[in-house]
């Protein structure tokens, strides 16, 4: 299967292949080389309300299928998405930049969503509730909430489209998508796939636009719309939870991440490095949940260094499409600039660089896997969700100090424990104010498992059973004269 099958460049409304009527597009830029790979139709308000107008149309009947119905089609979408995983990785690397055995593995992420909530589908209990009285009887059911929004980013531009659509879907619900500006081809090229699965006009949507803050606006106000999901950075998140309030719109969001990630001297010294190595530069370090401050007590801090410093000197910085490459490009400029950025002034506050540190010779996208030590709780690049190729190591003593500076920050999303005691396991893991705990593993993220955080970092959960609560009502039912 080549690229060019799975290539749209057209937004998907109400079953239809379309461009924007007032013909304007906007380019997609591989980040790597700079060079245009396509365009795409850049839709105004009234496109966005005619795809959220076509969800409606088509919930009314879509709700009504099986989930049997539902399951099959839903398993049809994930043999096509593994049967395309190739041309899909290669998609997405150009679009986005990763490598691409990490774009393989992000398709196949993908293809496991739909096929885990096409099972869930037909899980969807309600409940016999114990009456009160010999008269009536009490039960619950579980409803589809309706048209759902969602609003995805370019840093895994496939697999978080997969998270929202599978389980909204499995539920019953029909679904706008929004992709990231950077990266829409992945949303479009699911699109297609769904379409050549079966799934009927109107209950996948995809709009395009160069505009998000105006169609964002209204997916998020407009009435028909009963849920907003959203994958992003927590200001945007929070003006999100705003505009949905306005018609009090059941909301998912997962924001923004500061993780630690807690080495003890009793920990495996190797699969320690291995783990925050996994965890910190997967997509060039561009992932909410990704190590953004490694904590090494005082008894292991210097060999954890020197071995970490050996690892990150290893990797092989270039296109994602070369077979050697390790860390591809950051998605734009911009990235580059707050990248170097925070590096620069944690220097000026008296961090110490022991690797990178620099834009790469490979292009003006690249930058050099970084390595900071000497780095304190009040420098900026402490509190700041780095979304790029750094690491910092801090110095700690004991668990009591390492719980409470691990915590001290608004964000809560993903942490990580490496120790051999299993009771500090599951002190540690209980003390630490965050949704997700990976303890001694750094890659958490799969199907079966709830993702999600807590504080700022979000509120729902996606993947497992609990994925499909945030797309349906409780609705209880009472009934009486028995």
């Amino acid at each position: 299967m080549k690229l060019e099958n799975v290539l749209r460049e057209a937004a998907f409304i109400d079953g239809q292949w379309t461009s924007a009527k007032s013909g304007k597009t906007m380019p997609v830029i591989n980040p790597a080389t700079g060079a245009q790979i396509a365009t795409v139709p850049d839709l105004d308000v009234n496109e966005a309300k005619q795809a959220i107008e076509a969800a409606s149309a088509a919930f009314k009947s879509w709700k009504k299928t099986t989930a049997k119905q539902r399951a099959t089609l839903l398993n049809r979408w994930f043999q096509l998405i593994t049967d395309n995983a190739d041309a899909l990785a290669e998609l997405l690397t150009v679009e986005q930049g990763k490598p691409l055995r990490e774009a393989k593995g992000e398709v196949l992420s993908c293809a496991s969503f739909f096929e885990w909530f096409g099972e869930e589908a037909k899980r969807t209990y309600g409940e016999n509730i114990p009456s009160n009285t010999n008269s009536t009887r009490l039960l619950t059911v579980k409803q589809p909430i309706g048209v759902v929004s969602a609003i995805t980013p370019w840093n895994f531009p496939i697999s978080m489209i997969a998270r929202k659509a599978a389980p909204a879907i499995a539920a019953g619900c029909t679904i706008v998508i929004k992709p990231a500006e950077d990266t829409p081809l992945c949303a479009l090229a699911l699109a297609a796939l769904a379409e050549e699965a079966g799934i009927p006009c109107g209950v996948i949507n995809v709009v395009t636009t160069a505009n998000p803050i105006e169609i964002g606006h209204e997916l998020c106000t407009n009435p028909i719309v009963k849920k907003v999901s959203f994958t992003g950075s927590t200001p945007v998140g929070k003006t999100i939870l705003g505009l949905a309030a306005k018609t009090v719109k059941k909301a998912s969001m997962e924001l923004g991440g500061n993780a630690p990630f807690i080495v003890f001297d009793d920990a495996d010294l190797e699969p320690a490095v291995a783990g925050a190595i996994a965890s910190k530069y997967r997509n060039a370090g561009q992932t909410c949940i990704c190590t953004n401050r490694i904590f090494v007590q005082a008894g292991i801090y210097d060999q954890f260094v020197t071995r970490f410093q050996e690892e990150v000197e290893k990797f092989t910085i270039g296109s994602g499409l070369e077979a050697t490459t390790d860390i591809g490009p950051l998605i734009n400029e911009a990235a580059v600039a707050k990248t170097d950025g925070l590096v620069r002034r944690a220097l000026e506050e008296g961090a110490e660089l022991k690797s990178g540190g620099q834009q790469d010779a490979a292009g003006d996208r690249f930058y050099q896997p970084t390595l900071l030590t000497n780095v304190r709780d009040d420098m900026e690049i402490a509190q700041a969700e780095l979304f790029g190729p750094i690491s910092t190591v801090f110095k700690f003593e004991d668990e009591e100090e390492v719980i409470e500076r691990a915590n001290n920050t608004p964000y809560g999303l993903a942490a990580y424990v490496y120790t051999r005691d299993i009771g500090r396991v599951w002190r540690v893991s209980e003390e630490l104010e965050y949704g997700m705990v990976g303890v001694n593993e750094g890659m958490i993220s799969n199907e079966l498992a709830p993702f999600g955080g807590v504080k700022e970092s979000g509120i729902g959960r996606e993947g497992s059973r609990h994925g499909m609560d945030d797309y349906m009502e409780l609705k209880y039912i009472c009934m009486g004269g028995i």
